[in-house]
């Protein structure tokens, strides 16, 4: 294989929509460890030099940049400026790591993600945050129909807890699956399967 077995460069983690109004009070109580496990995937990903790409909700209160949908509900979440659009205390940027803001379910829709993965030559994502059943899920089926492989860290995503589950079951053709203490322990055949798609 061309990279070195303990090389991270063609990886990037995608933190999506860690912000209060998704963090409700169901999913808080289902997912209890939720918040210290995003602490620990983002430290294990700034100490081993992954990429890691912050995607957030901020919508105008004037709707102007609502989805159609949500015009109908006359509600949307993570109004810009509104205290549920803040990001929640386990989720914060550091320094010059990459945040791009999204009106839309799928991150990939902001143009923004894909010109920064080309420009990395970022070829697997890691995939976490809120709602695994929505945004998550959304954003890991444009990524692999764009031909990144993907795998979902899934006690860094949280839902209501049938529909986190079913999820979880329901598409093991968009992506692999991964618990945040697997990561490490998974890199060399996540690389290998890296090398076997260069070769398709």
């Amino acid at each position: 294989m061309n990279e070195n077995i303990h090389s991270w460069d063609p990886f990037v983690l995608l933190l999506i929509d860690v912000q209060k109004d998704f963090m409700t009070e169901e999913v808080d109580r289902d997912f209890p460890g939720y918040s210290a496990n995003v602490k620990k995937l983002l430290k294990f990903c700034r100490k081993e030099g992954i990429d890691i790409v912050h995607l957030r909700a901020s919508f105008q209160a004037d709707r102007s940049d609502w989805m159609v949908r949500y015009h109908f509900l006359e509600r949307i979440p993570c109004i810009e400026g509104a205290p549920g659009a803040a990001v929640l205390p386990c989720a914060d940027d550091v320094n010059d790591e990459k945040v791009i803001i999204k009106q839309t379910f799928d991150g990939f829709q902001n143009p923004q993600l894909q010109e920064y993965l080309t420009a990395g030559n970022k070829q697997y994502l890691l995939v976490a945050g809120l709602v695994t059943s929505v945004c998550v899920l959304l954003t890991a089926a444009s990524a692999a129909q764009q031909g990144y492989l993907v795998s979902l860290v899934e006690d860094c995503c949280a839902d209501k807890a049938e529909a986190h589950k079913h999820t979880l079951a329901r598409y093991p053709f968009i992506f692999d699956r991964t618990l945040v203490d697997e990561i490490h322990g998974r890199r060399a055949q996540w690389l290998e399967d890296l090398e076997k798609v260069r070769c398709i």
